[in-house]
């Protein structure tokens, strides 16, 4: 009897996936467990393993095909049998989630009080039902775990009398106010949600096609001009970075703060760490300080939520790890409740594992807040671009000696500098708590010990 295979749900957030390559050809036989493609979302590629054995029969999503979770890119038939001739897709995936095996991505939510289980859905399906007036309890979850995903709602909306109520409005009202916001057209805006409906992540879309495709284009190159001689597809990480970044232009405010801090303390404690055999990085002791900083100002531990502010329980960082397939941002989950060498043993595994592409789609996500530190290439300072929906990202720049002036203003003295810029979204923070919080970094770097 043929089995389907079909896009498997990578992450907590996955909703497509992009097939990279297949590693068993039509006709091959695979035992359970074996790698048989690898898949690549927006933040790693992951090989997919079998849940049970068989003979690939029939490859329906080649390599480079994106495809939404759950959609059908291969069939398999048991060792011994044949596809038959009338095939149609019947029976159990072998790859991806089942509701009788889901993939552990996470530990399932505990029960609301009188034992009802709590509604879980991705970031777009919320953004989704709150523009359609739609409450998530009664969507019916297809995801793992009956998580519910941007095809649920809209399975739902074409369900419901909110379909007739609503299609003669065709932009939602987010959507609306955004367009305005960014001086875009809704009317030009192709629409994703019922009947062609424009909804507010259609707005975010086009803004960020149009500042990808903002600079005039070259004319006709004269005999002589220089020509491309490589070019990079957006597509794949590539595509998701650029479009990633070209949305928090277009829809953050974002201001940055510049600010140095004498690093001689935190270049001192990076030796003495040293000195006992435990190989520290600065972005280690920076991760513990800006932790420690969140704890005390929890405003800048905050993200946009729908029509809200949402400030975060937890903290994860990211730091921004370049890579030969982009840029990735690992993040360190719970990093406040960790130690700097637990902290250095973590990110020296997500760095590995992000540079060898063995990175998992679950180590790429949840994170609070980010550091991007360019100060090992050299650079004194820079503007990071805020990983949104996070409101706040921090930019190192180099360790260097510079002439400052002692304490009792009498002379000049040397002194290992480091230069801080702190990007945030004007929006969700005010421009002086997100002063105090870069100041209370710049105390923690002149002085480790208030750490302890």
């Amino acid at each position: 009897m043929p089995f389907q295979i079909t896009m498997p749900q990578l992450g907590s957030t996955m909703e497509r996936g992009t097939v990279v390559r297949w590693l068993v050809e039509e006709g091959d036989e695979f035992s359970q467990g074996q790698e048989i493609l690898e898949v690549e979302t927006d933040k790693a590629t992951v090989a997919v393993t079998a849940h049970q054995g068989g003979r690939l029969a029939r490859i329906l999503a080649p390599a480079g095909q994106e495809e939404a979770v759950g959609a059908l890119i291969a069939v398999a038939v048991p060792p011994g049998e044949e596809l038959p001739s009338d095939w149609t897709p019947p029976g159990p995936a072998i790859v991806g989630p089942t509701s009788d095996s889901p993939l552990p991505l996470s530990a399932p939510p505990a029960p609301a009080p009188g034992g009802t289980p709590p509604v879980t859905a991705s970031w777009k399906a919320r953004v989704m039902a709150q523009e359609a007036g739609v409450e998530l309890p009664s969507i019916t979850g297809s995801g793992p775990e009956g998580r519910i995903v941007a095809e649920d709602v809209t399975r739902h909306l074409g369900k419901t009398e909110l379909r007739e109520v609503r299609e003669t409005a065709e932009v939602s009202p987010a959507a609306a106010n955004l367009a305005e916001a960014l001086g875009l057209d809704p009317a030009a805006i192709p629409g994703s949600g019922p009947q062609g409906r424009v909804m507010r992540s259609d707005v975010i879309k086009a803004a960020a096609e149009r500042i990808r495709t903002a600079p005039t284009p070259l004319p006709e190159p004269a005999d002589g001009a220089p020509q491309a001689v490589r070019t990079i597809p957006l597509t794949g990480i590539r595509g998701r970075v650029s479009e990633h970044m070209a949305s928090s232009a277009a829809t953050t405010a974002r201001v940055t703060l510049f600010r140095q801090a004498d690093a001689e303390a935190l270049t001192r404690l990076r030796a003495r760490f040293g000195a006992r055999g435990q190989e520290i990085s600065y972005n280690d002791l920076l991760i513990r300080i800006c932790a420690h900083a969140l704890r005390i100002h929890p405003e800048a531990n905050a993200r946009m939520g729908v029509q809200q502010i949402e400030y975060l329980d937890r903290i994860h960082i990211g730091v921004a790890v370049d890579t030969e397939r982009g840029l990735l941002v690992p993040v360190v989950h719970d990093a406040d409740r960790l130690s700097v060498p637990e902290l250095a043993k973590e990110t020296a595994r997500l760095i590995e594992a992000a540079r060898s592409g063995q990175i998992g789609p679950d180590d790429l996500t949840g994170g609070t807040f980010t550091i991007t530190n360019l100060g090992m290439l050299g650079v004194e300072a820079f503007t990071p671009v805020i990983n949104v929906p996070e409101c706040c990202i921090l930019g190192v720049g180099r360790i260097a000696p510079q002439a400052v002036v002692s304490d009792d203003g009498t002379s000049l003295i040397s002194r290992q500098m480091i230069s801080l810029s702190l990007a945030f979204d004007h929006r969700v923070i005010d421009g002086a708590p997100a002063a105090r919080f870069l100041g209370r970094i710049a105390t923690l770097v002149e002085d480790p010990t208030l750490l302890l």
